[in-house]
């Protein structure tokens, strides 16, 4: 089937600064693939580059064969996305941002109407359906940003931390919503720092260190016989390397 996602080593540096450095990987079509890192490793950089939001300076993306720079237009039909800090039309509510968001992509608007009306519903955002977003909380916000990132049936959905802020119940909800996408044929790529939930949800693993890739592939084969937090730790580092006891907390 080929690769849903494949980056070619992407580089991107901010001044001095090389936030990724020569990020390779392929992300098989029909897999659950999780990326993990620290917090700056590199993660959400590499995932903006990955769907177009930031012209890498070195290296290519493409989505299912297009070419994320020279065929934007094909790639990103492709292609539903969830970025962090997602910013949206505040002053809508979430009904109006996904008429908008889909009248927008070129939806027939009987398909708006209907997908969002279901999306609400399964997201259970219906009953907020008179709220403008601006007053949405952290989790909402992660709802409706799924919701926008669905709308328009992806193949490939490109999400950064969709759980974080996200009460237990809805997250049970997303997971059951980002399964049924898998097993019915469509790919993930799921960014996180939390490896419980990349154990419980990927069945690919890419660890990130330094933006670099330290290691890559099947969970199993990532992990290798340990938990992946394990594995993930003995990677980036030993907890407490460096790190002196706080004098004045001590008694």
């Amino acid at each position: 089937m080929g690769d849903a996602l494949e980056l070619m080593g992407l580089t991107k540096r901010f001044g001095e600064k090389v936030a990724v450095d020569g990020v390779s990987l392929h992300v098989p079509a029909g897999s659950f693939y999780g990326l993990v890192g620290q917090n700056g490793a590199g993660k959400t950089t590499t995932l903006s580059m990955a769907v177009g939001l930031l012209r890498p300076d070195d290296g290519h993306a493409k989505i299912f064969g297009q070419d994320v720079w020279s065929s934007p237009e094909q790639a990103k039909a492709l292609v539903g996305v969830l970025p962090d800090g997602l910013a949206m039309p505040e002053r809508l509510t979430g009904r109006e941002v996904l008429t908008y968001l889909g009248l927008l992509r070129g939806l027939p608007k009987a398909t708006v109407e209907q997908r969002a009306r279901e999306l609400l519903a399964v997201l259970e955002l219906d009953e907020a359906e008179k709220t403008l977003v601006i007053e949405y909380s952290t989790g909402m916000r992660k709802k409706i940003g799924l919701a926008t990132a669905l709308l328009h049936a992806p193949r490939l959905l490109v999400l950064d931390e969709p759980f974080e802020a996200v009460d237990p119940v809805s997250a049970a909800t997303i997971k059951t919503i980002l399964r049924g996408f898998v097993a019915g044929g469509g790919s993930i790529v799921l960014s996180s720092h939390v490896m419980a939930l990349v154990e419980q949800l990927c069945d690919h693993v890419a660890v990130i260190d330094d933006g670099r890739v330290a290691a890559a592939g099947t969970l199993d084969e990532v992990r290798g016989g340990r938990t992946l937090e394990d594995t993930f730790v003995e990677l980036v580092g030993t907890p407490g390397d460096g790190v002196e006891e706080l004098s004045w907390l001590t008694s």
